[in-house]
């Protein structure tokens, strides 16, 4: 049976996740990102239980990955990921503070009620994060990433991603 090299607190642990970023969006968390759901203790064993953005998403390997070594680089030898699809991830998970660094890197940060490609109307404008502009147009529900749509903003001309809501 293994043993813990040291004893972390949970909330230490939780500070160690904050600093793994989010592989497609290295500016978030996966902590701020609302991806960590829980961290306990099972015996000698530090298990975190993740759920992705969503059941396919092709970064939830790495993440895992990235978690676990992060945990291991602490000293902590017996490290689980569980990864649990219910509840399903929701972008209301993501904190205020991911959103602001999303805007600053150049994603529009999700909003509610925003159907896209297809839908008869948008409810609520999708801001530029580049110049805060609400004329801006869906080009595509697909974006850089499964989990993003690409738009354009009509005022400044450049085109974004916007981090769809879930």
């Amino acid at each position: 049976m293994a043993t813990l090299a040291i004893n972390p607190s949970i909330k230490e642990i939780w500070s160690w996740l904050e600093g793994v970023p989010d592989p497609e969006i290295p500016v978030v968390s996966v902590v701020e990102l609302g991806i960590v759901r829980d961290v306990v203790r099972d015996g000698d064993s530090i298990v975190i239980t993740v759920t992705p953005t969503y059941s396919g998403c092709p970064a939830t390997a790495v993440i895992a990955i990235d978690i676990e070594q992060a945990i291991r680089r602490h000293g902590v030898d017996d490290v689980r990921i569980n990864t649990q699809l219910s509840p399903a991830w929701t972008t209301d998970w993501i904190t205020d503070g991911a959103r602001e660094k999303l805007k600053a890197y150049g994603i529009a940060p999700p909003v509610e009620d925003t159907p896209c490609a297809g839908a008869l109307r948008v409810r609520t404008p999708i801001n530029c994060p580049l110049c805060n502009s609400t004329n801006t147009e869906c080009i595509s529900q697909f974006g850089s990433t499964p989990c993003k749509a690409h738009y354009r903003c009509k005022d400044c001309l450049e085109p974004f991603d916007y981090f769809k809501s879930f």
